[in-house]
């Protein structure tokens, strides 16, 4: 299959770079499958950016650079065992042909002494894809002034990073995909001077800076709000709107002991109740893996391509899970073009019909959550979470937020926070990136709306 995607081409230095680099994984690919012999097969993938990071503390820069990096990772399969080496692509051939030539050597002496691997999953098919996504980032030189303009005068502190991004994968049964996409994004906190503190996130392909100001403007307004004396409340349970932030934190537990198929089959999944069809949830609840957002890279470890929209669970009814090769193959199923590790790589929450400008009101009286952390299971099997309330958090009384409030912990089974407690949807979906640098920038995010619950339950 070949799969050809629509290219933005506005930047030519990014388009130079990722031409660049796409030569020179070409040019390894060739060397690799002129060293094969006859009983070897490999895979090899590509992570590599060209980032400019940016710190702020106090609304002054503390901290500014660039990274270019690209790593290469080689996986060397040869009578059903296989081994990987991780090392730099330099862009300089003889320097590149002789760390192949070292990590082959290595390879091919460490393979006969691992033992087989009856799962093994070898490359197979000849699919292709090409994906280059150009944005329109800030210039290095106006990033400060365009950045701290909207700030100055708070305790303003954070994290720019924007650049391009590149993965790519070949085998040797000629499968190749390369996709490159140029994005921004802007991890912040607004400080008030009782210590707590406003979160927010702007993110995305093309610097707005109205939207970028807007964004500003909504933090500020909570930012006001921390001034008053926190309240604190008992335990209990209580309406409580959370705000797309939170309800992300939620959905990346998903990727933990629930969406994976290798997790239903062993028993280690909060998704097992809803299998057997015991439980589903709201009719309102859809959650699918969504990349016509573009934001990552459809193909896989293995080379496949998943759907451009698989359903996980539709209108509160569970579709699909995250099948890989490797489970496909344990358990006797077709793969669905999952992560080896069955994980959500880009999930999507569809949107309601709730206004925002309705949300206070709709909530009337509660809890407005814009953020939790430290989220953990307290009971896998019946969907239980637990974790704590973040930053600008408040009491609302007759649809006015009233007061910041004391941290609390919540302890609740999603389904029934997201199953007969799940009042309503935003009508607008809101894009949270990850914004981790864990060795590279990571890619992607979670599109959310947020959620009207009632009766959401507090411990702590």
């Amino acid at each position: 299959m070949n799969l050809v995607m629509p290219q933005r081409l506005t930047s030519r230095q990014s388009i130079n770079l990722s031409h660049s680099l796409e030569i020179a994984f070409q040019q390894v690919v060739d060397y690799l499958n002129n060293q094969r012999r006859s009983h070897e097969q490999f895979t090899l993938t590509l992570i590599a950016e060209k980032s400019q990071f940016t710190r702020f503390n106090q609304a002054k820069v503390r901290q500014t650079g660039q990274v270019e990096d690209a790593v290469l990772r080689l996986m060397w399969i040869a009578n059903q065992r296989s081994s990987y080496r991780e090392f730099p692509l330099t862009g300089d051939w003889l320097t590149d042909r002789q760390i192949l030539a070292e990590a082959l050597k290595f390879l091919r002496w460490e393979l006969p002494q691992l033992p087989e691997n009856p799962y093994l999953v070898l490359p197979q098919g000849d699919r292709h894809s090409h994906e280059v996504h150009v944005g329109s980032l800030l210039p290095a030189q106006t990033l400060m002034t365009e950045v701290l303009s909207a700030v100055a005068d708070v305790d303003f502190a954070g994290i720019y990073a924007g650049g391009l991004m590149v993965r790519a994968y070949a085998d040797s049964q000629g499968q190749f995909h390369w996709f490159a996409t140029e994005t921004f994004s802007l991890d912040y906190s607004f400080f008030a001077g009782t210590g707590m503190a406003v979160k927010g996130t702007f993110a995305g392909r093309d610097w707005d800076q109205a939207a970028y100001w807007d964004t500003i403007q909504n933090s500020r307004r909570q930012l006001q709000r921390l001034s008053c004396d926190p309240r604190r409340l008992d335990r209990g349970q209580y309406r409580t709107y959370l705000a797309p932030a939170a309800i992300a934190e939620m959905v990346y537990m998903m990727s933990w002991g629930g969406v994976s198929e290798a997790d239903i089959q062993q028993g280690n999944s909060c998704f097992g109740i809803m299998r057997s069809g015991e439980k589903q949830l709201s009719p309102k609840f859809s959650l699918s893996e969504n990349f016509s957002h573009g934001s990552v890279p459809r193909f896989n470890e293995f080379g496949e391509i998943a759907p451009a929209v698989l359903p996980i669970i539709q209108h509160g009814v569970l579709k699909n899970t995250l099948i890989s090769a490797k489970t496909a193959k344990e358990y006797q199923l077709v793969a669905n073009g999952a992560a080896e590790g069955e994980n959500l790589r880009s999930p999507d929450i569809a949107p309601g019909d709730l206004a925002e400008d309705q949300i206070l009101s709709a909530l009337d009286t509660g809890l407005y959550v814009s953020n939790l952390h430290y989220l953990n299971w307290s009971d896998r099997p019946t969907g239980r979470m637990t974790g704590m309330t973040r930053y600008a958090c408040f009491w609302v009384e007759d649809g006015e937020l009233v007061a910041p409030i004391e941290n609390l912990r919540f302890d609740d089974s999603f389904y029934t926070f997201w199953g007969e407690n799940l009042l309503a949807l935003t009508a607008h979906q809101v894009y949270i990136p990850d914004v981790g640098t864990y060795g590279h920038r990571a890619l992607g995010g979670i599109w959310a709306p947020g959620m009207l619950i009632e009766d959401l339950t507090y411990t702590l």
